[in-house]
């Protein structure tokens, strides 16, 4: 699910122009599988907006976002000339979690049959049906399954049982809150205070991009709390400053509105009355920022369009060469053979000293852990674990003070490894961050981090990301050991692989046209199985993942010394069966995996070395990579099957950008 909403505050804008802004903010936000969205908009045809509080219109429809536009354009009673000097337009993609894709779930949720107060949401409400068991015993009656609706309906009772009318919405919204449970991000409107937006966020992240006519007066905004009195004081920039605020969930819907963007943090209240800002917090807590910086975007709207690429995967696969030098630049140096990790400096030797290393993420993010692995036990002498973060909650695993726990997100904001995250940190472990996006809540909450530097990526299967992570941490590995005497030709080996990195990837990028014939042959099929161990095991995992994620096939992978334990079951004629063999330390165990498959009639595709003149002359198909470095030619061998899995997506006719079920960034258990 995503969120935005546009406030123009005396910037005179049509009922036209405000759907656009909305329209266009949520195609932004649509390159996750979402099927359903709607808006909340101002009804009548008054231009002033004080007279124009008496009602709110609700536009929501079942698919993609152009599904909507078009209901929007459907609508009979909607002046689409009419023109607001202060106006807030709310809007939601959908992503069930409560109840099917339909009109009635989808978002803005209301109160009651008058508008009088909506909300959009993102995350889960797992206290809703408490809730909605006591709203129902107050008289309210709920329409649709979301646990959302809770909250709309919550706030009008907090309303209807007001001790004074001169309640502000703040306060309303600061009472709510209180009483919810679970992950979420907010942003309220409502008929009793026209012009206002109120938004809140626990759990899940929140950002309000300003756009102001006039240089503002600051660039931090102050947290206010609540006195014994129960009164908070509301802090401006200008009366007379004319403004547009927006609340997104993504960079790359606010980008092409303003860089200038405010992070909030978790049970942050941020209220916008009368154009002015102020952010809110009930009580004071450790470790509390006295204020909210106002940040600047480094970002440039042409780096999300898809250029001249059919999708924004496959824009993403080709960008690797580029992506990997954009991690290691300024990092690496291969003339000295140092690595330098600017936002590790201050916590390296305390790192060193840990007694292991534990590695926590989720989906694309936890492969590149597993990838990575063995060369960081190598290169560090520590254990390392890798761990599902749902699971390590689900465990309630032991996490000591000399632990340093690694939380590999490429959004940053995934909800099962924030939770981790404040798990270990509970715990007194050392967290890093590895991160795509500066300003997300992981690279807030950890004690120090990597960013990637990967670019943004649109694409909800993983790739670059995939790709940047695994290099971050190759890079971490050689900081460990830089003054290790007894691994340093290792070392400056590992070095000089990442140099030629980069012209290799463009070397496997050349095999596209060979992959997509390769998919012509299997996009009929149901199923495929990938094989590898070692270093190539991620791999596996990974390629299977991919396949999954936007062609619906069922793909598995398998770590080979496991195949007489199960797997060759699967093996026959029919079955499509993907190797991974490599010359590295388990060449010869692999040959042995490759010989029984052959031996029960498969056919399996092998992706090997291309100087590997043994497996070529053994197999009657290969895809030939390029030879690296060990520990790093699982780079290498992870985008052919990345290539593989869009052209098998393209030639089954599904939307490889918007997988069915699935979103970017899961910011909800």
């Amino acid at each position: 699910m995503c969120i935005f909403a546009y406030l123009n505050y005396h910037v005179p804008r049509t009922r036209r122009e405000i759907l656009e802004v909305l329209i266009k903010g949520l195609h932004r936000l649509e390159y996750r599988g979402y099927d359903s969205a709607g808006v909340g908009i101002d009804g009548g045809n008054s231009k002033e907006w004080e007279t124009n509080s008496k009602s709110i219109h609700l536009i929501k429809q079942t698919g993609k976002v152009k599904a909507l536009d078009e209901e929007i354009h459907r609508q009979q009673d909607v002046d689409l000339d009419v023109e607001f000097d202060v106006h807030l337009g709310i809007a939601h993609t959908r992503w069930a979690t409560h109840g099917a894709p339909s009109p009635v779930n989808s978002h803005p949720q209301r109160s009651d049959k008058n508008n009088e107060f909506i909300v959009i949401h993102n995350g889960i409400i797992t206290n809703y049906k408490d809730l909605k068991k006591f709203l129902e015993s107050k008289g309210y009656e709920f329409e649709s399954e979301t646990d959302t609706e809770t909250i709309a309906k919550l706030v009008k009772y907090m309303y209807d049982n007001r001790e004074s009318d001169a309640i502000t919405f703040t306060t309303l919204v600061e009472q709510v809150t209180q009483q919810l449970e679970g992950a979420f991000v907010l942003v309220f409107k409502s008929l009793h205070y026209p012009g206002e937006a109120v938004g809140s966020r626990r759990g899940g992240p929140l950002l309000i991009g300003v756009r102001s006519d006039h240089k503002l007066s600051t660039d931090h905004i102050p947290i206010l709390y609540r006195s014994s009195e129960g009164i908070c004081l509301l802090w401006c920039f200008s009366s007379k400053t004319q403004k547009e605020w927006s609340g997104f969930k993504q960079n790359s819907a606010v980008i092409e509105h303003t860089n200038r963007v405010i992070f909030l943090e978790d049970d942050d209240i941020a209220a916008v009355r009368d154009g002015r800002l102020s952010i809110h917090r009930i009580k004071r807590t450790a470790g509390d920022h006295p204020a909210r910086a106002i940040q600047t975007l480094q970002m440039e709207l042409q780096q999300i369009m898809k250029g001249n690429f059919s999708s924004f995967m496959q824009k993403e696969i080709f960008e690797q060469p580029e992506s990997v030098v954009n991690t290691m630049r300024g990092r690496v140096n291969f003339e000295n053979n140092t690595v330098i990790l600017g936002g590790l400096k201050d916590h390296i030797k305390e790192i060193q000293r840990c007694r292991r290393l534990i590695m926590i993420a989720c989906g694309t993010s936890y492969h590149a852990g597993v990838a990575t692995r063995q060369v960081l036990e190598e290169l560090t002498e520590l254990p390392v674990m890798v761990e599902l973060a749902s699971d390590f909650l689900d465990r309630n695993t032991p996490v000591f003070r000399d632990d340093v726990c690694f939380f590999i997100s490429q959004s940053g904001e995934t909800a099962d490894s924030l939770l981790a995250l404040r798990y270990c940190k509970e715990r007194g472990a050392l967290t890093v961050g590895i991160t795509n996006t500066v300003g997300s809540s992981i690279s807030r909450e950890t004690d120090c981090g990597v960013h990637i530097n990967a670019g943004p990526e649109i694409g909800v299967a993983s790739t670059k990301a995939y790709t940047s992570q695994f290099v971050a941490l190759i890079m971490f590995a050689l900081l460990m050991c830089d003054d290790r005497i007894s691994v340093q030709p290792r070392r400056r080996e590992i070095i000089q692989g990442l140099k030629v990195l980069p012209d290799l990837i463009k070397e496997v990028l050349s095999l596209d046209e060979e992959i997509q014939k390769l998919a012509a042959e299997l996009y009929k099929q149901k199923s495929v199985l990938i094989m590898g161990r070692g270093y190539h095991y991620a791999t596996c995992l990974e390629g299977a993942l991919k396949i999954k994620e936007i062609t619906y096939m069922h793909s598995e992978g398998i770590l080979a010394g496991e195949l007489k334990h199960g797997p060759l079951a699967l093996v026959d004629k029919l079955m499509p069966v993907i190797m991974i063999i490599m010359r590295d330390h388990t060449y010869n165990k692999c040959q042995n995996a490759l010989q029984q498959v052959v031996a029960r009639q498969g056919r399996p595709i092998v992706i090997c070395d291309k100087e590997d003149n043994e497996t070529i002359n053994n197999s009657s198909r290969t895809i030939k990579v390029p030879h690296c470095l060990d520990c790093l030619q699982g780079i290498l061998s992870v985008i052919p099957l990345q290539m593989l899995s869009f052209h098998l997506a393209v030639l089954r006719g599904y939307d490889v950008d918007c997988p069915r079920n699935l979103a970017k960034s899961v910011t909800v258990e």
